[in-house]
Parts: structure tokens; C-alpha cells; sequence
């Protein structure tokens, strides 16, 4: 973003802030860049910091108003979020003005996301957070806990279609970067590893407990203040998704696989936390999280298909979470029988 268009995109903020959500700004800065909007933090005339989330011209308001509107469910129920701002006229929690959509939560202060430091207590606070979330999430009358198929995650069949129309759009263009090169051949890999994932997912159950979830609970959208939960963040409108696959989505994002090598004994305190608060799901499912996360990363096309579908820039941090994504895969095969152990004797 050029500096012209960033100030004229700031004072379209300011404007909005005032008109839309009755705020008066002191200030208005650029904040953390999210993967399709552009963040900002304002403070008020009266002190109090706000986060300020843009999303692009186009962009349906309703999706964006509903997220915001679970997320404030979730707030009821007690679980740690950044409370919206509603606009003036309290029918929504999203304004648009000039294309630009936007919606305003309270700011978290001294805050760092749960992005690779799951640590010492973090693990059992992160547990308590998200079994109080899917808890209170499981009473919204749109996804009270049901067995249905296995999330689709984890769907050999549909991984397969995927990937093999990823490798034609490669094929049928040239791959100039190292990335491309290194994207294309991961998906022949992939694509070749499915019968060992379906090896790997025959101890898992064909029907599992999904509910309504956040969405997009990963390392990122989870603000750590010391060794507890600050706050949850950035839900998706609402969905029914497994609960297994989002509680390992997070407990084992694949940054935090990386980086901390006890990562199967906190993934059993975790687990054991979760399972204290949310019994809804059974211990037989939840002993198979790392089995689920670990087929759900081998089939994912993401973000192997972020240049061929435009999902956003490709930049240095996503080309490392590409390979991220796909050592982790590998470490969670690789240490499956003792994580497993682990979580057995934390859950029974």
C-alpha cells in the first residue's frame, strides 16, 4: 500500500469511527497485518485503544456481522474475547462506508499470540479456554453436539480431487519461483502419501461429535497474557465443524509442533483440561486429536494453493508456514504411538 492510499485508507477509518461507532480517535496507527484485511489500532479521545479490522471492497456484510455476533455469544458464556463495539444505531456490529467494511473490538493490551509458545501453564489454560468455548458454543441452538461423519478435514477422497486439480493449474502454467517448484512437488507427495493417511485414520472413528465452533482457532487468534488466555479472536460466522479437529488445529499448530519438543505432554494436560470442561466429546475421540490433525495437515491443500488461488500475498512468512505445515505433518506420524500413550494417561 502506497503512503497516499494507506492515509487516505486511515482517515476513511477515522471518519468511520466517529460516524459509524461513535468513537472519538486521538489517534489511528497501522496495526498487525491480518491475511486478507488491514488492522488498525485507535485510541479514543477519552483514553480507551480499539482494534480496527478493514476488510476489502466486496465483502458481504452479514458473514462478518454474524462472526461478530458469536463472538459476543462466546463472551456471554464466559469464555475470554475482545468485546465488539456496536455501531450507533446498535443493529449491527460491522459498518461499511466507500467499500471498506469494518468492525471494532477493545484493544488487548500486553498481549502475544499463542503462536509457537504453548509453555509450562499455557497448556492448561489454553485447554480450559477452548472447553469452555466449545461448552458454550454446544448450547447456541445452531450446533448442539451430534455424531455425524468425521469432519471433512480428513476426507482422503475429497483431498485427492483437490490436489489433483491443484497439479493440473500448475502444470497447465509455468512455475518460475523456488516456492512454486517446491508447492508442486510437495502435492506429487502428497498425493502419493494418501493411501499411508488412510492407514493412519483407520483407528479413527468414521462418526465423530461435531458442533459449532470458532473457525479458525489457531495459534494466531489465541492472545496469551503470561500463562493465561487474554482473549480469543477473530471468529468465522458460524459453522458446524468436528471438535477434535479444532481443539488440535490449535494444541497442535504446527509452529508449536516445531518448536517445543514436549509438545505430547502438554498436549495431554491440554486435552485433559478441555475434557474437564467439555466431557460432550468422549476420551476415545479425543485420544485420536493427533491422528486427526496429523491426516488433516498430509491432505491439506493450503497454502500450496495460495499463488494459484489468489488467497493472498505470498510472502516470505507464508512460504515458511507452507513447510511448517509440512514438517509438522511428518513429526506427528513420527512421535503418534507416544502422544498417544500420553493422552491416555492424562484422559483415563
Amino acid at each position: 500500500m502506497t503512503p497516499s492510499v494507506s492515509q487516505a485508507r486511515i482517515s476513511l477509518v477515522t471518519l468511520m469511527l466517529a460516524g459509524d461507532f461513535g468513537i472519538t480517535p486521538a489517534s489511528v496507527a497501522q496495526g498487525p497485518a491480518g491475511t486478507a484485511t488491514h488492522n488498525y489500532v485507535a485510541t479514543g479521545a477519552d483514553g480507551r485503544r480499539w482494534f480496527v479490522k478493514t476488510r476489502p471492497a466486496g465483502t458481504a456484510l452479514g458473514p462478518v456481522d454474524a462472526a461478530a455476533r458469536l463472538s459476543e455469544y462466546a463472551r456471554l458464556c464466559r469464555v475470554p474475547v475482545a468485546a465488539a463495539r456496536p455501531t450507533t444505531n446498535q443493529d449491527r456490529l460491522v459498518a461499511a462506508h466507500q467499500g471498506l467494511v469494518m468492525t471494532v473490538t477493545r484493544y488487548v493490551p500486553d498481549s502475544v499470540t499463542a503462536d509457537g509458545r504453548l509453555t509450562g501453564r499455557r497448556w492448561e489454560s489454553v485447554g480450559q479456554a477452548v472447553g469452555r468455548l466449545h461448552r458454550g458454543l454446544a448450547r447456541h441452538g445452531f450446533g448442539p453436539p451430534r455424531l455425524g461423519p468425521r469432519d471433512r478435514a480428513i476426507d482422503p477422497a475429497r483431498a485427492v480431487a483437490g490436489l489433483k486439480v491443484l497439479l493440473a493449474r500448475y502444470e497447465a502454467a509455468p512455475s518460475p519461483t523456488a516456492f512454486e517448484r517446491w508447492a508442486v512437488g510437495t502435492a506429487r507427495e502428497k498425493l502419493a502419501g494418501v493411501p499411508e493417511v488412510e492407514q493412519l485414520l483407520g483407528g479413527v472413528p468414521h462418526t465423530m461429535v461435531s458442533q459449532l465452533v470458532h473457525g479458525d482457532l489457531s495459534g494466531p487468534n489465541v492472545l496469551l497474557r503470561g500463562d493465561d488466555v487474554a482473549a480469543l479472536v477473530d471468529f468465522h460466522p458460524p459453522v458446524r465443524r468436528g471438535a477434535v479437529w479444532e481443539l488440535g488445529r490449535l494444541a497442535l499448530d504446527p509452529r508449536t509442533v516445531l518448536a517445543q519438543p514436549d509438545w505430547p505432554e502438554g498436549l495431554g494436560r491440554l486435552t485433559s483440561a478441555y475434557h474437564g470442561l467439555h466431557p460432550a466429546v468422549p476420551v476415545e475421540e479425543l485420544v485420536n486429536v493427533v491422528r486427526v490433525t496429523a491426516a488433516a495437515l498430509a491432505l491439506s491443500l493450503y497454502p500450496l494453493n495460495a499463488v494459484r488461488d489468489g488467497l493472498g500475498p505470498l510472502a516470505a512468512s507464508l512460504e515458511q508456514y507452507a513447510r511448517d505445515r509440512h514438517r509438522a505433518a511428518a513429526v506427528l506420524r513420527a512421535r503418534l504411538d507416544e502422544a498417544e500413550e500420553i493422552l491416555r494417561d492424562h484422559l483415563t
